[in-house]
C-alpha cells in the first residue's frame, strides 16, 4: 500500500475521517510551499492536495483561480514542483496526492510524470478533467509506479459513471458536494448521505467529500457519513491574506488544528 491507502485503512481502525487539505503549488512562492506543507502536517493534515497551477482552472472559483494566478506569475513548472516535493519528502512523510488539469501532465508526459513524481514523493494523482473512460494509459503508469489515480464523483453521476468512477480508481473516491465551481459555501446539499450511500454500494473505496467546506461545524457533519473531509478554498483564501508575513504559519496551524480537532473527537460520531 502507498501512503494513501496506508493513511486511510490508519484512520479506519480509529473510527476517523481524513482531514484532506488542498493547496496550489507555488503559491505565493514555491520556497513558501514548502513550508507549509510541514507545517499543515504537523497540525494534522492526514493527506495534502498539491495543486498545480494552470491558466485555465475551469472546475475552480475565484479563489483557487487567483491563486493559480499569482503562482504562474513565476513561470512555475511541474519539475519544479517535483523538486520541492524531494526537499519535503525529508521533511515530513504526510501523503501528496497531486491535483491537476490534463494539459500540464499530457504536456510533461503521463509515463514521465508517474515516475518523476513517485521517485519524488507523489503517492497519487487526481486529474480534474480527465475521465474515467480516457485515463486508462495514465492509471497504468501509476500502477507501475505505486501511484492511486483519484477520479471524481458527482451529485449528478449516474449507476454507469459512479461504476466507471469506482473501477477506475484506486486510494479513495473524491465526491464533489456540489455541481458547480469550488468555492467556501454557507450551506451544503442536504441528500449529500443519500448519494454516499449510492456509491458505498458499488465500492469498497474510502469516500471524500470536497466543494464547498469552510467550515469546521460543516466537517463534522459531513465526516458522519465520508471517509474523508476536503477544505481548499477557505485555505487558498487564508494564504492569501497572509502572503509570505510572519502570521501565515501560525494561522495555517491554527486553521488546520481546528478541523482536526472536531474530527479528532467523538462529536461526529
Amino acid at each position: 500500500m502507498n501512503r494513501i491507502e496506508t493513511k486511510f485503512a490508519e484512520l479506519k481502525k480509529q473510527g476517523r475521517a481524513a482531514l484532506i487539505l488542498y493547496l496550489t503549488a507555488g503559491d505565493p512562492d514555491l520556497k513558501t510551499t514548502e513550508k507549509i506543507i510541514p507545517a499543515l502536517a504537523e497540525s494534522g493534515a492526514d493527506i495534502i492536495e498539491l495543486g498545480i497551477p494552470f491558466t485555465d482552472p475551469t472546475a475552480d472559483g475565484p479563489t483557487i483561480q487567483e491563486a493559480s494566478l499569482r503562482a504562474l506569475k513565476k513561470y512555475l513548472t511541474l519539475d519544479d514542483v517535483f523538486a520541492m516535493v524531494e526537499r519535503v519528502r525529508k521533511r515530513t512523510s504526510v501523503p501528496l496526492l497531486l491535483f491537476s488539469y490534463y494539459n500540464p501532465v499530457f504536456r510533461y508526459g503521463e509515463e514521465k510524470a508517474a515516475h518523476v513524481g513517485a521517485e519524488a514523493g507523489i503517492d497519487g494523482m487526481l486529474i480534474v478533467d480527465l475521465p474515467p473512460e480516457e485515463s486508462g494509459p495514465l492509471r497504468r503508469h501509476c500502477r507501475d509506479c505505486g501511484l492511486s489515480v483519484v477520479h471524481l464523483a458527482t451529485p449528478v453521476s449516474g449507476p454507469d459513471r459512479l461504476k466507471a468512477v469506482a473501477e477506475s480508481s484506486s486510494g479513495f473516491i473524491y465526491y464533489v458536494s456540489v455541481t458547480g465551481i469550488t468555492g467556501a459555501r454557507k450551506k451544503l446539499p442536504s441528500d449529500m448521505k443519500e448519494h454516499l450511500a449510492e456509491i458505498r454500494k458499488i465500492s469498497n473505496l474510502p469516500v471524500a467529500v470536497g466543494f464547498g467546506i469552510s467550515r469546521p461545524e460543516q466537517a463534522a457533519g459531513i465526516a458522519r457519513y465520508a471517509d474523508g473531509v476536503v477544505i481548499g478554498s477557505a485555505l487558498v483564501n487564508l494564504i492569501a491574506k497572509c502572503g509570505k508575513s510572519k502570521q501565515l504559519l501560525p494561522r495555517l496551524k491554527k486553521f488546520c488544528a481546528s478541523f482536526q480537532e472536531v474530527l479528532g473527537s467523538e462529536l461526529y460520531l
